[in-house]
């Protein structure tokens, strides 16, 4: 149950995250467009864009965490024998899911610092520039949890985005 919904999580994620690069694509069509056909910059198109980044990036990444997506210390493992192996994978899992704590701490404490404060361009709080780092840190977390529990009962991940 807790793989099923981590792996519907990740899917979603990558789906909204496609939908940001979407939404990119549009803003900045649309700032050129304004810019050099008529001859009126909108001011908006690059502040949304900055924003949408982080969420496409950060979703991402909390996604390859899940989907092993990423290019880690795993590569040299291969080189360790089987009973090392499964050790310092665990090792790892540990390692990233503080990470992942780390950055819903550090999102939380620079989101409440901000949060009164208005991207000027958009009329929304500054919080939006580092709510993704909270999501993302925290399905990081989730998702580490998930490969530590796999690793123990000597089962794979299956990606969610196939």
């Amino acid at each position: 149950m807790f793989t099923r919904f981590n792996a519907f999580l990740a899917k979603y994620c990558m789906i909204a995250a496609v939908i940001g690069l979407y939404a990119i694509v549009a803003a900045v069509l649309y700032q050129v467009f304004g810019r050099y056909v008529m001859n009126d910059t909108p001011t908006w198109a690059e502040s949304l864009t900055l924003v949408l980044i982080l969420y496409v990036a950060l979703l991402g990444a909390a996604v390859g965490v899940r989907d092993a997506g990423h290019i880690g210390m795993e590569s040299l493992l291969v080189l360790v024998p089987e009973k090392w192996r499964l050790r310092l994978e665990l090792v790892i899992h540990v390692l990233v899911t503080m990470f992942g704590a780390m950055m819903v701490a550090g999102g939380w404490g620079l989101m409440s610092g901000v949060f009164e404060y208005k991207i000027p361009t958009l009329g929304i709080s500054e919080a939006w520039h580092y709510a993704p780092l909270l999501v993302s840190g925290a399905l990081i977390v989730l998702f580490s949890i998930e490969h530590f529990v796999a690793i123990l009962a000597r089962r794979e991940v299956e990606p969610a985005w196939l």
